[in-house]
């Protein structure tokens, strides 16, 4: 009786559903873990009730890029400030993928993108084409301000440093193993580093600028 009544008392199975439990799952154990399986057991189901929802586990990645592509703020269009447009963009797709680390390198890899990533491309894209950036020059800087995003998150990702606490431990190991006299550059810009500190926020900004600097000379 107890199992029955959890039946009914249970949210009935939808797309939706599959999608938030695989997005909880790859959030929580990483995209490696994916699996019908593990999702089923998220939802308490069998396997094998998804497949009247979903087509595959392609299709589920397929849905996963989709619902990050649907979390990044657009960036604002009408002929404004393109760059103050694209970087609110970046900061929010940041923002979303340092929550999603494990969608970084999925996300441009699927064929066959839902409606929220390509509304996102289309917002990107149309932000570009309204500052005047011809559609050579836009796909030139399409690519290099995502090249400049992605590889930003997943440097910051890898990086064994979250806190001001663990910079100092990690380059205080670093300089004590560390002869100076062999790396003199390395041990000065670590030991800068060390006294100063360093901070992602910070050094995303002023990449970030330095790229939409540089692709301003390709706009007509």
């Amino acid at each position: 009786m107890g199992e029955a009544k959890r039946e009914r008392e249970r949210p009935p199975l939808s797309q939706e559903r599959v999608l938030q439990a695989a997005l909880a799952l790859c959030d929580a154990e990483g995209i490696a873990k994916l699996s019908m399986r593990r999702i089923a057991q998220r939802l308490g189901v069998e396997a094998m009730s998804l497949y009247h929802h979903v087509a595959n586990k392609d299709a589920i990645l397929d849905g996963l890029v989709d619902a990050v592509f649907a979390e990044i703020a657009l960036p604002p269009r009408g002929g404004g400030d393109w760059r103050a447009a694209l970087a609110l963009r970046c900061h929010s797709a940041r923002a979303v993928l340092l929550r999603h680390g494990w969608a970084v390198g999925l996300l441009d890899s699927r064929r066959n993108p839902g409606p929220a990533t390509i509304r996102h491309h289309d917002a990107v894209i149309g932000c570009l084409r309204d500052g005047g950036f011809s559609l050579v020059a836009t796909t030139h800087a399409f690519s290099m301000i995502d090249s400049y995003l992605y590889g930003f998150v997943l440097q910051e990702l890898a990086l064994p440093i979250r806190t001001p606490e663990d910079l100092g431990e990690v380059a205080s190991d670093i300089l004590a193993a560390l002869p100076v006299d062999v790396f003199p550059a390395f041990s000065e810009l670590a030991r800068h580093t060390l006294s100063h500190g360093w901070d992602a926020d910070r050094e995303f900004e002023v990449g970030l600028s330095a790229v939409l600097g540089a692709i301003a000379s390709l706009a007509t």
